[in-house]
């Protein structure tokens, strides 16, 4: 199998469906006369032109509308953000439009469209540069979230949501675009809101998604040195949530650990306690822990940005406080 990096992956998911459908178009900031600003829509336009590979002003929420608008009208637009940092300024056209669409018009005006760019740190960027936001969209009904980890992912997933006929939000990293992965080059897509569990395991769950993903396989790699068998899922989807994945593992495990980049109040990570214990307080042996950013603004010195974020050793500190081990 050929390995290509995860902007690749990206990119053939679009040329893939925009090839397929006349309908899908691609719209954003610096997408076609730069070749987008991480180069994930590289050749597109000489491939679609400029009708179907469009370059906006910077203004998120103008563009958003356009897109939004073509959306109901019978179009398939995927909106390019520059960072979801950005895209605060078109939360009005996601949240109060796009989401709510089918239902305020009795299921007779859809919306489907495709929000997507980098979220979350890239490290020494900044308090305004550096947010995660998956729980904040995953907070919205009518609204699917996903948060992808690997090249395979990516384009499978992005497939899936480009035919979907609810918006989408596609959340990816910036500091990922590089990495490799093995991807097919056969066509495949993958089924929006379903989890994987991407290493097996017997004492504890491990629960992650996006670049933290790094975190928890890494701090699996660790434990294994010591004895200590992880589970590693990886969401992959945020809304809808894979609960019978994770609970089904905790059923197998009787522990849980939660490793996200987000803030800690209100997060993926508080969702996930809340429905685990509800569901499946009898299979556990400790309470659920979680990690998380910290609850401040991401600052620019390197020290803070590394204090701030979740990381191995800290992971593996937790995992022992399930297991009821010295640290």
């Amino acid at each position: 199998m050929r390995q290509i990096a995860f902007r690749e992956a990206l990119r053939e998911a679009m040329v893939e469906e925009m090839r397929k459908d006349d309908k899908v178009f691609l719209i954003g900031e610096e997408v076609a006369e730069y070749n987008g600003a991480y180069k994930v829509s590289q050749g597109m336009l000489d491939e679609f032109g400029a009708k179907r590979v469009i370059d906006t002003p910077i203004s998120e929420l103008g563009f958003t509308a356009i897109a939004v608008g073509a959306a109901q009208n019978g179009l398939r637009p995927i909106v390019e953000y520059m960072t979801w940092n950005f895209a605060v300024l078109a939360l009005d056209q996601i949240l109060n439009t796009a989401s709510k669409m089918l239902a305020m018009s009795g299921g007779q005006v859809g919306c489907p469209i495709v929000f997507r760019g980098a979220n979350g740190s890239a490290g020494q960027l900044g308090a305004q540069h550096s947010t995660a936001f998956e729980s904040l969209y995953a907070n919205i009904p009518g609204l699917k979230v996903i948060s992808v980890s690997n090249p395979y992912d990516a384009k499978g997933l992005l497939k899936s949501a480009i035919r979907d006929n609810d918006p989408v939000v596609f959340m990816e990293s910036e500091v990922m675009y590089g990495e490799k992965g093995d991807v097919p080059e056969e066509e495949y897509i993958i089924e929006i809101g379903k989890a994987k569990i991407v290493r097996e395991g017997t004492d504890v769950t491990i629960v992650s998604f996006n670049k933290m993903m790094k975190v928890a396989l890494g701090a699996a790699e660790e434990l294994a040195k010591e004895n200590i068998s992880a589970e590693v899922i990886d969401l992959r989807t945020i809304r809808p949530m894979d609960w019978k994945c994770i609970l089904d593992s905790v059923k197998k495990t009787n522990r849980l650990v939660i490793v996200e980049e987000q803030w800690p109040f209100a997060s993926v990570s508080s969702e996930i306690t809340y429905r685990i214990q509800k569901e499946g307080f009898d299979y556990l042996d400790a309470p659920i822990r979680r990690i998380t950013s910290a609850d401040a603004p991401m600052h620019y010195a390197p020290n803070l940005v590394a204090a701030y974020l979740p990381d191995v050793p800290r992971t593996v500190n937790l995992v022992k406080e399930v297991m009821y081990m010295k640290k």
